[in-house]
């Protein structure tokens, strides 16, 4: 009965180890979560495809509004404790330190770009068109009730 024991002891102790694995992968998992969320929206959510050309034709002047937006917003919700940021060894005020964090975050972005354009994604970035205007049976039905018209001749019914 000693071997039953100890196997059931032993196997008990896997299961503490593993929860012990489980929770300390997500004490180092959580702080990060939120740029991996940004990652991975940017990655797989959006389709760099059909967004690059929008951004060249001049939409990167809304992105650069919304990022001064941003910068703005978030340095007056959110100072920082000593009214200065520490980067690098560096002391760079709120709004500075706000602006380097949101360019930073754009940077990621269009790097998740850059890496979903050269396809080394494969087929997980893969999108679906969008039906067209024919395919959302919006389809013009010239047999009127069972009996064919052309349209070169006027309809007197």
């Amino acid at each position: 009965m000693d071997p039953l024991f100890d196997l059931f002891s032993s196997l008990v102790n896997v299961i503490w180890s593993l929860l012990d694995v489980v929770v300390n992968l997500v004490r180092v998992i959580l702080p990060w979560l939120p740029l991996l969320a940004w990652v991975g929206f940017w990655t797989f959510a959006v389709n760099w495809a059909k967004t690059l050309p929008i951004l060249r034709r001049g939409g990167f002047i809304g992105v650069l509004l919304l990022m001064f937006v941003a910068v703005l917003v978030w340095a007056a919700v959110a100072p920082p404790e000593n009214g200065k940021h520490l980067m690098l060894g560096l002391s760079v005020s709120n709004h500075a330190g706000k602006f380097i964090y949101v360019t930073m975050l754009t940077c990621i972005a269009l790097l998740c770009a850059s890496a979903q354009l050269s396809g080394s994604f494969g087929r997980l970035v893969e999108f679906p068109e969008e039906p067209s205007a024919d395919d959302q049976g919006h389809e013009h039905d010239d047999t009127h009730g069972g009996h064919d018209h052309s349209h070169d001749v006027a309809h007197a019914h």
